[in-house]
């Protein structure tokens, strides 16, 4: 048993081999991130007597090209979550913090896991760029929204309340019809300068050439609205400019986003549990390539409750001697972007009321109790990934059986 303990970090890793007995096969020595490195590893690796096992830290994007590099190699790779590591004894009271130390914590916890290592493969990979990709979409929402606020308050001097007049949700291409307006109507004095008919004649025209509907109705709306508003900024080129130039980066934005929707489903279409994953109810397009991004390899959770506990959602234990404490908050150890993700589907759920959602239903229930509003969004999410994890593992282990020759 040679267990290979990499700790990875950006440019450069500290690799060590250790055999049971805490015999060193090779002391912890740098390597860089380079094919000629990379290569003479792998040669020392698959030059060694016996079974070998790779072991590194799930974080972060730098184990990435080590594991692939490896992987393709055919040596076994296990990339394990970090807090096992970190919470893996140690026998000393002295813990240093160095790449070394690490290293050879990481290889000890390799050879007292052999047996439950799992191997790295291209589900694997396949996860790792759509969790990337919804990190990279959360990012760009937050531009999204940036975006969009600025632009608001620019309005709020040219055209207050022009982000109200229209509340359809983005096309494919991110273009929505309140953005579209005022890039056009960009300040009051461009819609109340025409008479009323002016207006709904160069409206109408406005609305089929963007494929946008018309209605007289909204056109007059618009009109007696830009009556009766007060402009803060002068209808000039300067002020023309900074409304433009605001609606142009929100479009930018608005686009990447809709771009990585679509892709982040394409991508979480190639895992097995996708099918049933967004048959649950509350999951759609969006919410259900972020719930499977974040979540990972459910299988890889041995009960209900490591699911709960990897999300932060379960509730802490409070017990000496006699006494139990019967209230807790949750341990909020686990990933926070997979509890937003859960918030967004608890709060769909109280929107929408389904009463035969036994989740709903659950969440129902605490809040007629007079639960505070976290306590039940939080133990509706609890619900939720029990059923899940049921869910998941049930559809994945007959899919399993059905591909049995």
């Amino acid at each position: 048993m040679n267990a290979v303990g990499i700790d990875v970090s950006k440019g450069k890793s500290t690799v060590t081999i250790r055999r049971p007995g805490d015999e060193v096969v090779m002391a912890p020595h740098d390597i860089c991130h380079t094919q000629s490195s990379v290569a003479e590893l792998i040669s020392i690796i698959k030059g060694l007597d016996g079974e070998t096992k790779v072991c590194m830290e799930h974080t972060g994007r730098y184990y990435e090209p080590v594991a692939t590099w490896l992987s393709e190699a055919g040596i076994f790779v296990s990339a394990v979550n970090p807090a096992l590591i970190k919470n893996y004894g140690d026998e000393s009271i002295r813990t240093p913090k160095t790449d070394k130390a690490d290293a050879k914590k990481i290889a000890r916890f390799a050879l007292d896991r052999w047996a439950k290592l799992r191997q790295y493969g291209r589900m694997d990979e396949i996860r790792n760029q759509l969790k990337t990709m919804n990190r990279q979409f959360g990012f760009y929402m937050n531009q999204k929204t940036a975006m969009k606020n600025n632009l608001i308050a620019l309005l709020d001097q040219t055209f207050p309340g022009a982000d109200k007049f229209f509340d359809g949700p983005a096309r494919s291409d991110g273009s929505q019809k309140w953005v579209d307006f005022v890039d056009t109507y960009w300040h009051v004095d461009c819609v109340r300068k025409k008479s009323l008919e002016a207006f709904s004649e160069h409206y109408h025209s406005w609305c089929k050439r963007k494929g946008y509907k018309f209605r007289a109705s909204k056109a007059e709306e618009v009109y007696r609205a830009a009556c009766d508003l007060i402009a803060v900024f002068p209808k000039d080129d300067n002020t023309k400019l900074l409304i433009r130039q605001a609606v142009a980066m929100l479009n930018v934005a608005s686009a990447t986003v809709e771009g990585l929707r679509v892709k982040m489903n394409e991508t979480a279409a190639q895992l097995p549990e996708y099918p049933i994953v967004m048959g649950m109810d509350g999951v759609g397009f969006t919410l259900g390539p972020q719930l499977i991004a974040e979540i990972g390899d459910v299988t890889r959770f041995t009960k209900r409750g490591s699911l709960t506990a990897f999300a932060g959602v379960d509730p802490r234990a409070n017990e000496s001697g006699t006494y139990k404490q019967k209230s807790t908050p949750t341990t909020k150890k686990g990933s926070p972007h997979l509890r937003k993700t859960l918030f967004q589907i608890m709060h769909g759920l109280i929107q929408r009321s389904p009463v035969d959602n036994p989740v709903y239903v659950f969440m129902d229930k605490k809040r007629t109790e007079g639960k505070p509003y976290y306590v039940y969004m939080t133990a509706g999410a609890n619900k939720f990934l029990r059923i899940y994890y049921g869910r998941v593992n049930e559809y994945l282990a007959a899919l399993a059986d059905s591909e049995e020759p």
